[in-house]
């Protein structure tokens, strides 16, 4: 194996012991509040916060020790302006949608052709916890360690073999992290842009928003958004009428402005951000060797075992 599949094999296996480290410490946490006070367990808000700090918070400093150990470049930090930003929202809003779009559309298809229904733990997950949950945890905690985790400390140590190649690799990472076909596709998609800007702009904060704003959009105002329709169609309100008019204009406005975006920014450019170390066959050093099929391998058996179970 050359040095530079070994390097990105070191990449797959630090990120391999992050997603087991998780589910260990799940399995450890849960049981401990099983023997002591298993009555906790059937507070779905409870159990989901206590899931969410075993997958960002207790494995985070092991994982951040192995990211350390590997030599880092400094992302030149690029200040934008609000138009740009908007734009930003607009493309990250958009590449949701379509990946949500094309999740949905092979969920049922899939569905039709095992005769049973592929459930979306992260959907039934929103409708069942507390709204407060899902804005302290979905909206905010889980943007602010995803982006550390999938875009800086990985990008940071990637650039130097290429932009295209940390998109490429914090996309693939990133959808296979979330372990279920239902956020696959749009966190590949968004994974990949989230990644094109933290390049372009070198802030975390930027990609940090963004994904927040994501998120809350799926969550919190998803979750108002469908108590409003269900009060309209008991009566008819001006209230909640207004309420999911600016959720369309939100949506529709959002498209255009996403929609203009791709055309702008179709062809990345990173002004003084050259390529340091070019490899000759990126797919294959970054995918082909043994970190990397380990950690595919795992997050794939997730996939597959949430599809069929």
């Amino acid at each position: 194996m050359n040095i530079y599949k070994k390097f990105f094999s070191k990449i797959g296996f630090n990120y391999l012991i992050l997603g087991v480290l998780a589910l260990i410490c799940q399995i450890i946490v849960l049981n401990i509040f099983n023997m002591i006070h298993p009555q906790y367990l059937n507070d779905i808000n409870f159990i989901s916060t206590l899931s969410s700090i075993c997958n960002y918070i207790l494995p985070f400093p092991i994982f951040y020790w192995l990211m350390k150990k590997i030599d880092d470049v400094k992302v030149e930090k690029t200040k934008v302006n609000v138009k740009t930003f908007i734009l930003y929202i607009g493309i990250t809003l958009t590449l949701m949608w379509i990946g949500n779009i094309i999740g949905l559309i092979i969920t049922y298809l899939l569905s039709s052709g095992l005769q049973s229904n592929i459930a979306n733990p992260v959907q039934e997950l929103i409708n069942s916890a507390d709204i407060w949950f899902n804005l302290l945890v979905i909206s905010i905690m889980a943007p602010i360690f995803e982006e550390i985790l999938f875009r800086k400390l990985l990008i940071d140590r990637t650039i130097k073999y290429g932009a295209k190649v940390s998109i490429i690799l914090s996309a693939v990472i990133f959808a296979l992290f979330h372990g279920n076909l239902n956020q696959f596709f749009y966190a590949l998609l968004m994974g990949g842009f989230l990644a094109y800007v933290y390049i372009k702009t070198g802030k975390i904060i930027y990609t940090i928003i963004l994904h927040l704003i994501v998120n809350l959009m799926g969550s919190v105002v998803s979750i108002v958004i469908a108590n409003s329709a269900a009060s309209l169609q008991s009566s008819f309100n001006l209230f909640d009428f207004g309420i999911l008019l600016i959720y369309v204009l939100i949506i529709f406005s959002s498209l255009i402005i996403g929609i203009y975006g791709f055309s702008k920014f179709k062809k990345a450019r990173f002004n003084g951000k050259k390529t340091e170390i070019a490899l000759k066959n990126p797919i294959k050093t970054m995918f082909l060797n043994y970190g990397m099929v380990c950690f595919m391998a795992f997050f794939a058996f997730e996939i597959i075992y949430q599809v069929l179970g």
